[in-house]
């Protein structure tokens, strides 16, 4: 007979009468026919063990009381804004419609992070009892933290440290420490950077970063040497924001760190310097190789490449020549090809011709130079005019590189450029290069975006591949574009080839995207604070 013991040290009776816990357990495995008894009696037997075993455990003594959340100044949305969260939060939708499509309701998961964005820039809080909802929501979606861990602030913080699934709460937040010391703080400051936490000491760098950028340098610089190679290269990071000239020193230092990440990553930085020492190697390398109508690349990875953050082995399907040649183009800066070239402006250096088959090399080189340094003239060089055919670009074809040269134009520059695209070209690969314009749209480009869906339509596309950017349309447009949307809404007369049922789906799509930038525009309003 096997027995369970409970806490007061009595025998459990089951033990005795069922054989024990662990004899149920057997025969529940094995199977009540191999073991002989009936499945009921087996089920019956074991509810009542279990009953048993709960009765004689002795209850836990009761944890000590937690403090109060500490309070947030921040005012609450108003009462309109917070059953808005509450329904965001609940993620409810409208029925799909038969066949998988999304039906003509938002899509009210979509228009979360937008709410938490304009809930953050005025200055709100999150209402007390939306908060665990709104860390359940962050839990699942990581795009949405940084907004929602900002709105639930502090309190946010207070229950994370009682729930465990929350934990990822506290690693956004210092390690869940508590606030950071003021910057100007210089006791503070050395306090916690010298016995913080790892997630403590990234925080406090990056605090003192935007404070003051020379100081963060100054700090990291003091305990460098004793910190863990991959710790080192996160603190490198975050040298990103703020970066200038004055990080030059640390930086070429930590060309000869003992870590190949570290030397990278430290290249790098000071390839995005262009008046540093590491990038003036790197254009005399570059100049060297690369004139109008030649191109020799180099024909070994001497030290001093190798020191300066050239990658000695090329990945598989690259020759060595042409790799090195891609690093050293990539980290010399933009400003030498101009007397290289004879006081050619970027846009007719990119059109020289290049010999030798090297065109493609030498501009992929470039487009990765020109994000690097940031540098719009170079960039809108290499993207050529809006108008050209995609697959001819002047530098690159690759959309996501044009995505990447996008980024570095003015907003407005970046928006006009992308309507004339779609204006030329259509929809069909400007998914890409839309994701890199700001929200709302501007006026051109949301024009430009609904001419062409409305098009597609009246030309009996298929209409579901067009869904991603219908989506994108719903989140990004004007919402003051609603009213001139609602003629779109009406099923049309589709062409005699068009797709079965694309008339009826056009119409559905377009009714929901009316229908979100209406809800969008109310929601706006709901979360402006009263006059």
């Amino acid at each position: 007979m096997y027995g369970t013991r409970r806490a007061d040290g009595t025998t459990d009776p089951v033990g005795e009468e069922a054989g024990g816990w662990e004899e149920l357990v057997a025969t529940a495995l094995l199977g009540t026919e191999r073991r002989g008894g009936a499945p009921e009696a087996l089920l019956g037997a074991a509810a009542e063990a279990t009953l048993r075993r709960r009765a004689g455990l002795r209850p836990a003594e009761a944890a000590a009381r937690p403090q109060p959340a500490p309070p947030d100044p921040r005012p609450a949305p108003p009462e309109a804004a917070r059953q808005r969260l509450a329904q965001l939060l609940a993620g409810r939708t409208g029925a799909a419609s038969g066949g998988g499509r999304r039906g003509s309701a938002p899509d009210l998961t979509e228009l979360l992070p937008q709410w938490l964005a304009t809930a953050g820039r005025h200055g709100y809080r999150a209402p007390e009892e939306l908060v665990p909802a709104l860390l359940d929501a962050a839990r699942a979606r990581t795009d949405l933290r940084p907004r929602a861990l900002a709105l639930a602030g502090a309190r946010g913080v207070w229950l994370a440290r009682l729930n465990p699934d929350w934990r990822f709460a506290l690693r956004a937040a210092a390690g869940g420490a508590g606030a950071l010391p003021d910057p100007a703080d210089r006791e503070g400051v050395a306090r916690l950077w010298a016995e913080g936490l790892f997630a403590e000491r990234v925080a406090l760098l990056g605090s003192v970063r935007a404070h003051a950028p020379a100081e963060a340098t100054r700090l990291l610089a003091t305990t460098w040497a004793t910190e863990r190679a991959e710790d080192r290269l996160m603190f490198l990071d975050s040298l990103r924001a703020g970066l200038s000239a004055a990080d030059e020193p640390f930086l070429e230092a930590a060309l000869d760190d003992r870590s190949r990440n570290v030397r990278a990553t430290a290249a790098e930085l000071l390839s995005a310097l262009p008046a540093s020492a590491l990038a003036a190697r790197m254009a005399e390398r570059a100049l060297a190789c690369v004139g109008p109508g030649t191109v020799d690349p180099p024909t070994e990875c001497d030290a001093g490449m190798l020191r300066d953050g050239v990658v000695e082995r090329p990945p598989a399907g690259r020759g060595e020549r042409a790799w090195w040649l891609g690093q050293l183009v990539e980290a010399a800066p933009l400003e030498c090809w101009r007397e290289r070239f004879g006081g050619l402006d970027p846009a007719r250096i990119v059109a020289f011709p290049v010999p030798g088959g090297w065109a493609e090399e030498l501009h992929a080189a470039w487009c990765r130079a020109a994000v690097r340094q940031r540098d719009a003239l170079w960039s809108k060089a290499l993207l050529g005019p809006p108008s050209a055919p995609p697959a001819a670009g002047p530098g690159t074809a690759s959309l996501a590189e044009r995505a990447r040269l996008l980024e570095t134009l003015p907003q407005d520059e970046r928006a006009s450029w992308v309507a004339e695209f779609i204006r030329c070209h259509g929809l069909s690969e400007a998914f890409q290069l839309l994701g890199v314009c700001r929200v709302p749209w501007a006026g051109p480009l949301g024009r430009a975006v609904v001419d062409a869906l409305d098009a597609a339509r009246d030309a009996g596309s298929y209409p579901w591949s067009f869904s991603g950017v219908m989506g994108l349309a719903e989140r990004c447009l004007d919402p003051a574009e609603a009213a001139r949307l609602a003629t779109l809404t009406a099923i049309a007369e589709p062409p005699c080839d068009a797709s079965p049922g694309a008339a009826a789906y056009w119409a559905e799509a377009f009714q929901r995207l009316v229908s979100t930038l209406r809800l969008r525009a109310t929601m706006l309003a709901e979360l402006t604070p009263p006059a």
